[in-house]
């Protein structure tokens, strides 16, 4: 039975080169644009090998990692994510799950490297690298305006998980995309388990009715800055504030903030 791989990457020429290579090693390869439709189809099938680029809109690689590490063990699935710069904080790799980093480069380099790495873990079962965890292409560089975007984008989510105040950003499926640790610690759950899950899912059947009709409202109503509500969850009640995440008028989703009540 032929292996499977599963390429998660937001840029659609390098998922064919990447595909087109796994295909001629004799894998099965299941394409997704992003972090979020990867998690759905980690949900739906077992793979062998995963390929996560590290920056993806909505749900990023390094989420995807932790969750698909959460749910397949290092025997299970071997996981090398995929940057278009080099990494310095080689312990962020180590600490999500992944077995090894691939920097994007050159695709004649790219498929040399790629070809080794899997011949190695076709051969060994593992992949086995001399430079701890990165596999780096020669003279590859980070653009001085990249290197600057991924020390923003540290920043908003170190501001994002700094506030004093419960965040899930909701998809315009309903699916959550993310949740600050405020809110995670008010849910009492792991971030893997609230990514990509229905948001009614999150809260307790008795308050999914009035969680929906929320959202409904804000949605229908463009002068609706906000729906206030009230959930009980478990032994506390948490109090809701339900508003749309909008870009130029277009509904992308809806942002929930929350709050624990004292008893």
């Amino acid at each position: 039975m032929a292996k499977k791989a599963l390429v998660v990457d937001n840029d659609f020429f390098f998922v064919e080169f990447l595909s087109e290579l796994l295909e001629n090693k004799g894998y099965d390869v299941i394409k997704a644009c992003d972090g979020k439709e990867g998690i759905s189809r980690l949900e739906e099938s077992a793979f062998d090998v995963l390929f996560a680029d590290l920056i993806m809109p909505k749900i990023d690689g390094v989420q995807l990692i932790k969750f698909a590490r959460r749910k397949f063990s290092a025997g299970q699935l071997t996981i090398i994510a995929v940057s278009g710069t080099l990494i310095e904080q080689m312990d962020d790799i180590k600490n999500i799950g992944a077995d090894c980093c691939v920097v994007k480069g050159p695709l004649a380099e790219m498929t040399e490297y790629l070809g080794g790495l899997l011949d190695n873990l076709e051969n060994y079962g593992v992949i086995e690298l001399e430079h701890d965890a990165l596999v780096e292409p020669e003279n590859l560089y980070p653009r001085q305006a990249t290197a600057e975007l991924i020390k923003e984008l540290k920043f908003q989510k170190t501001v994002f998980d700094s506030v004093g105040i419960g965040i899930l950003v909701v998809d315009r499926d309903a699916r959550v995309m993310s949740a600050n640790a405020m809110a995670l610690e008010l849910l009492n759950k792991p971030l893997e388990d609230t990514l990509n899950l229905r948001v009614t899912a999150v809260f307790p059947q008795e308050g999914r009715g009035r969680l929906v009709e929320a959202l409904k409202e804000v949605a229908k109503n463009l002068n609706l800055k906000r729906r206030r509500l009230r959930l009980k969850y478990g032994t506390r009640e948490l109090k809701l504030v339900a508003s749309m995440l909008r870009t130029d008028n277009d509904l992308d989703g809806w942002v929930l903030t929350m709050e624990g009540l004292k008893s």
